[in-house]
């Protein structure tokens, strides 16, 4: 039940933020137990934002949800990946990139709970 949302400030355009989509979806893996199968993903461009008092470089934040928790190693395999995945899609310098992981406890969808 991996949810990942994606923000920049780069303006893409609607292929950019499949591919960004399709290839996120695709390094969930890199955590074991996790896949795409039940991955929702979602990309934000264009939005406004500052990183270090600065507004005029490509930046994102990226926060990624699990259900359960995983290991610092596997979260450092997934980070590098992501930031690998924003630099060239987007054009955004992984020390631009923040990723946050959170482990949620519970999760439920379709009225039941996992």
């Amino acid at each position: 039940m991996p949810f990942i949302n994606v923000k920049t400030n780069v303006s893409l355009d609607e292929n950019k933020k499949t591919t960004i989509k399709s290839r996120v979806s695709k390094a969930i893996s890199l955590i074991p137990g996790k896949s795409e199968a039940y991955l929702m993903c979602a990309v934000e461009d264009g939005v406004s934002m500052m990183f270090q008092g600065d507004d005029d470089k490509n930046i994102a934040f990226v926060e990624v949800k699990i259900f359960g928790s995983s290991t610092k190693e596997n979260y450092g395999r997934l980070t590098a990946e992501i930031c690998n995945i924003l630099s060239e899609e987007a054009g955004v310098d992984g020390k631009n990139c923040y990723v946050k992981f959170e482990e949620v406890k519970y999760w439920g969808m379709d009225s039941f709970m996992f």
